[in-house]
């Protein structure tokens, strides 16, 4: 349950608030709902440390969890960049003129009637 609905919940939108995570404070609080998750997987006592707590869930920190999922996220949105950006930049004065770019030309017809 821990998986699949409150990590996902707790790391929504890490992209856009990462750089919050670099306050100690704001790192705490993750920590503080993750050491009560895993004291309620385990059923230990709450004196139980943190570090003992990871080992017997098999859990990773949240925080490592989620630098992990900003750096795919990252990743991702870098090679989606590059492949939009499969034109080359073009300055405006070197864009070429419709005008010149097509060209009509009068055909005869043949052994039609006049």
């Amino acid at each position: 349950m821990y998986k699949g609905a409150i990590l996902p919940l707790l790391t929504y939108g890490d992209p856009v608030w990462i750089d919050e995570m670099k306050y100690e404070h704001n790192r705490q609080k993750y920590v503080r709902v993750q050491r009560l998750m895993n004291l309620k997987m385990v059923r230990a006592y709450r004196t139980t440390t943190s570090e003992a707590l990871f080992i017997l869930t098999g859990m990773n920190l949240i925080i490592l969890t989620i630098e992990e999922t900003v750096t795919q996220y990252t990743f991702r949105d870098t090679q989606q960049q590059e492949a939009r950006n499969l034109d080359p930049d073009v300055e405006y004065k070197y864009w070429p003129y419709s005008a010149k770019a097509m060209s009509i030309e009068e055909t005869k017809s043949r052994g039609g009637s006049n």
